[in-house]
């Protein structure tokens, strides 16, 4: 069943009930936010170990290096042994830094801009345009970065599988396509995690621009809402093997895993992008938190302590995700007015509401009392054409009010969808 399905007293009389579920939702002066993926009180409480870690008479890492002095601009091996294991790559393709993969990505990004690569016959300021492939929907703090830069940004569409593969290979045919943004597990917003099929052509595929980054950021890498962790493909490894051992700037942090505004970024990729990336950050800066590298290792002791960790945030996520996903069943499923993805990891849940009504839907709620991600925000510029996408991130509020919200949201959409079918 559908709207259009409905005969006209059938839809009076849903478009009055819902009216009326409508104004009694704003009656009840909620204050509700399923805006930005944070971990819970809950979450952060997992990690509260750290705070006393590594210990008062604790802090040489496995070289017997003082980590509370300058130097090691690699950061220490515990932490970088650790986390290579984890993602499936070779320690000593991998750089620990502070707190913040986004700002890694912002300093690459920049250097490439301000020097060029190492692969670059110039500084990417000196190019006449610099062109950046953004899938859609996406990772709103990526597309930000890119715009800062005055780059041109071309979206193209998310698949079950990945980015639309054939319209990729097609656009780094131009020398001026220069990178492109990946989520590959788990993404943001859509829970998708690229097929084998996807992640090989995206390592093989020719570029014209010798100096073609991917941007691989594997945010979610073990952030599972079962009890099964996903395969983590070494793209370094499977990219080189095809000829291009330098496309894959491969991010990774602890952000949503620990303590999220004091954990450790990872920055993995090839030797010689390694080398061309440290010649800069060492003159930014001399060395990491080191302290706080050595009080992670210490926290996880080793991958099995770190996947058991990241069961409890699944414990804890996923009733929320369960809720959502029920409601949004529960709610809309026999109208047939949006579609939504049930991911089995990560922090988000897509939803596209149909008629082109999100601003409307995203209006309504926040008329209700409950705050959403405005419509649009998962793509470049913040517009969606089709204006159809909102992002939903139940992590950070309690279940009782995940649940509540998401009640509220569901009338908000169908009450959009009746407008539109009205008008």
């Amino acid at each position: 069943m559908s709207l259009k399905d409905l005969d006209a007293a059938q839809f009076n009389e849903l478009a009055e009930r819902t009216r009326a579920q409508y104004e009694e939702l704003k009656a009840r002066n909620l204050n509700l936010n399923l805006t930005r993926g944070k971990p819970s009180a809950e979450q952060l409480g997992f990690s509260d170990a750290l705070l006393s870690l590594p210990g008062a008479d604790d802090y040489t890492d496995k070289t017997g290096a003082d980590v509370r002095n300058y130097g090691n601009l690699d950061g220490i091996a515990d932490i970088r042994e650790l986390w290579a294991e984890a993602l499936g790559v070779a320690p000593e393709n991998v750089v620990a830094g502070d707190s913040s993969s986004l700002s890694i990505m912002f300093d690459l990004v920049s250097f490439a801009y301000i020097w060029g690569t190492n692969d670059s016959p110039r500084p990417w300021k000196d190019e006449e345009t610099v062109k950046w492939i953004c899938p859609v929907p996406g990772y709103d703090r990526h597309f930000t970065i890119v715009e800062h830069f005055g780059f041109e940004m071309i979206q193209v569409p998310m698949t079950p599988t990945g980015p639309d593969m054939d319209l990729v290979e097609e656009l780094v045919k131009d020398p001026q396509v220069k990178g492109m943004w990946s989520v590959p597990i788990f993404g943001n917003p859509t829970g998708i995690t690229y097929s084998a099929e996807t992640i090989e052509r995206l390592c093989a595929m020719e570029t014209a621009a010798p100096d073609f980054r991917l941007i691989w950021d594997n945010a979610y890498a073990i952030h599972t809402l079962t009890d099964e962790f996903p395969d983590n493909p070494n793209v370094l490894e499977i990219s080189a093997k095809h000829g291009n051992p330098n496309r894959f700037w491969y991010m990774s942090s602890t952000s949503k895993i620990t303590h999220a505004g004091s954990g450790v970024a990872f920055f993995a990729s090839s030797k010689e992008n390694l080398d061309w990336y440290n010649s800069h950050a060492g003159v930014r800066g001399i060395g990491p938190n080191k302290v706080n590298q050595l009080a992670h290792a210490r926290f996880f002791g080793d991958v099995d302590g770190l996947r058991a960790h990241m069961l409890k945030h699944s414990g804890s996520l996923a009733p929320k995700f369960e809720a959502v996903i029920g409601i949004l069943k529960e709610r809309l499923g026999e109208y047939n007015v949006a579609e939504w993805t049930e991911p089995t990891g990560g922090y988000f849940i897509s939803l596209d509401v149909k008629d082109g009504s999100a601003k409307r839907v995203w209006e309504l709620a926040k008329e209700a009392g409950i705050t959403l991600t405005k419509a649009g925000a998962s793509f470049p510029g913040g517009i969606d054409e089709n204006d159809e996408n909102i992002r939903l991130a139940p992590s950070l509020p309690p279940l009782d009010e995940v649940r509540t919200a998401m009640d509220g949201v569901a009338t908000c959409v169908l009450l959009a969808c009746i407008e539109a079918h009205e008008n």
